[in-house]
């Protein structure tokens, strides 16, 4: 499947196939977001899950996938520190705000900044169309968000956290995006630096997951709270995964756009599961997020 897949590289049928990777991820990505700061803390959720996907990466890096090359190590060190860091302020956030008010801040600020990034290491270019399609879709998720900061009442004495935390989520979001890129470009096998990447990925979590589960006054029963963390798992190699694939097959910039669409499945999300509102307005500037990356798309 390697083989095929790096044969896909720069041609039609991989940009296609890029495209379609962006938006699963895109609709994974609001899943696993939810399923992060849905009924127990974010903290614990993001334990449980990290803790599965590290176990289930073990046999393939063990017995699948080829051994890393010498000059990956230090690029998975890199992306060790830099997850870490946007695990942490994305945790920190969904403490603070609810996820309909997180969610689109940090989406908001990964694209642009990833499209500038993708200009200074890759080269990629957009053009003028694209750019309006950009312009579009960052005014509907900031929209969405100035739309929370005047009409959200209930956790206002939290609001200015919660949004100073999620726009430094959302840097590291573009951080993660443009490096992940490079490094599954760096290898011959890029499921060679997905399972390994996703072993190493979740080795810490667990551990501040579990310090903060047994300080707790009334811990949660952890049968429900492993159940969530398995299917976050599942959901997070496939979201996460679809994006660094869709990375390596076609333009870095294209891809962090379409993935963001991830912030209308994320609206929809919190409205219908987590009981969160959603109104006619929310609904207009989610519409503006969809249209750009139709527009994004359409103008390449």
């Amino acid at each position: 499947m390697s083989d095929w897949l790096v044969s896909l590289e720069g041609t039609s049928a991989g940009h296609q196939l890029a495209l379609f990777l962006a938006l699963l991820a895109a609709f994974l990505h609001a899943v696993f977001g939810a399923l992060q700061k849905g009924r127990y803390d974010p903290w614990l959720s993001r334990g449980a899950i990290d803790i599965f996907y590290c176990l289930m990466s073990i046999p393939f890096v063990l017995f699948v996938v080829p051994w890393p090359e010498a000059h990956m190590w230090p690029i998975f060190a890199g992306a060790f520190v830099i997850h870490l860091f946007y695990k942490l302020l994305q945790a920190q956030a969904y403490t603070k705000g609810a996820y309909t008010v997180v969610y689109p801040v940090v989406r908001g600020m990964g694209p642009l900044f990833t499209v500038i990034g993708a200009y200074f290491i890759f080269g990629e270019i957009f053009a003028p169309m694209q750019w309006v399609g950009v312009g579009v879709l960052l005014a509907g998720i900031f929209g969405l968000a100035l739309y929370n900061l005047i009409f959200l009442v209930s956790e206002r004495d939290t609001l200015w956290a919660a949004l100073g935390l999620a726009v430094m989520t959302g840097l590291f979001v573009a951080l993660y995006t443009t490096y992940d890129a490079y490094g599954i470009r760096a290898t011959a096998d890029p499921f060679t630096f997905l399972f390994w990447f996703f072993m190493l990925d979740g080795l810490v979590m667990p551990i501040i997951g579990f310090l903060r589960w047994r300080r707790m006054d009334a811990p949660p029963n952890p049968g429900p709270l492993l159940l969530r963390g398995f299917f976050g798992g599942i959901v997070a190699y496939f979201s996460f995964g679809s994006i660094m694939l869709a990375t390596r097959l076609d333009k870095v910039g294209e891809a962090a756009v379409l993935r963001e669409t991830s912030t209308v499945f994320a609206a929809l999300i919190g409205w219908l599961v987590l009981k969160e509102t959603v109104g006619p307005r929310r609904i207009a500037l989610m519409s503006l997020i969809a249209i750009g990356a139709v527009i994004v798309e359409m103008g390449g």
